[in-house]
């Protein structure tokens, strides 16, 4: 038995042409009405016209954009009741190098953003009777590979910051979960390593965006809160 009806509104935060477009496509599927934020308002819009959703703009990182964004889509479309915070800062640069704001730029977009986002969410949700918040991790949530010490801390962070708030807030019927995506996701920029790599060494969005579904629809006698996700062939 589903928890709840395939209809009301999603949230998606920190969206692309990968992993936020495959997850606008399902929810839409799903029946729902889907809002997807970037800080770029052209290129949500964008991406909105392809999924059949609606662009908003949004820096995660700003207080007062995360609580203008909900506002907006509250009054236009309604309070969600599924969330997903999909934002990352992702760097690729030697600790020897690494400049201090390089290194703060990282954690705000990928743990204090999380924590502006699903604060928010939480809040409405336990207002209006529950829903669901997913927070999209990496590899980088279990160890810092050398090169991403800046990823590492935020993602570090932001799957910390879920386990406290699924202990909180599960009693209150939001359900918090996270998952950990081991592996590069395919799209528009990693077209030129399909034919290198070979298809199956890439997440497919679509299939990811299922498994954030699955977990919406979860019975509250049943709840997962992490699960990690890699191709059948990747070294783990």
């Amino acid at each position: 038995m589903n928890r709840r009806a395939s209809s009301g509104v999603a949230v998606i935060v920190g969206v692309g042409a990968g992993l936020g477009a495959g997850l606008a496509r399902r929810f839409v599927a799903g029946g729902m009405e889907v809002a997807i934020a970037s800080r770029d308002a052209g290129r949500a819009r964008h991406l909105a016209e392809q999924t059949g959703s609606h662009g908003y703009a949004c820096d995660a990182t700003d207080e007062a954009s995360v609580d203008q964004f909900f506002r907006q889509v509250a009054g236009e479309l309604g309070e969600p009741g599924l969330v997903v915070y999909n934002a990352s800062g992702f760097l690729r640069k030697s600790v020897l190098e690494i400049e201090a704001d390089e290194f703060e730029n990282q954690w705000r977009t990928t743990c204090m953003g999380g924590f502006l986002v699903g604060r928010e969410s939480a809040r409405r949700m336990v207002a209006h009777g529950g829903g669901t918040l997913i927070f999209t991790g990496a590899t980088a949530c279990y160890k810092g590979s050398a090169n991403f010490s800046g990823f590492a801390v935020g993602k570090f962070g932001l799957r910390g910051l879920a386990q406290s708030m699924a202990r909180e807030l599960g009693p209150r019927k939001v359900h918090v979960a996270i998952v950990n995506i081991d592996g590069e996701i395919n799209g528009p920029a990693h077209a030129h390593e399909i034919p290198e790599k070979g298809i199956d060494a890439l997440l497919d969005p679509d299939a990811i965006a299922e498994t954030y579904w699955s977990l919406h629809m979860q019975h509250p006698t049943a709840w997962t809160h992490e699960i990690d996700l890699r191709p059948a062939i990747e070294r783990w």
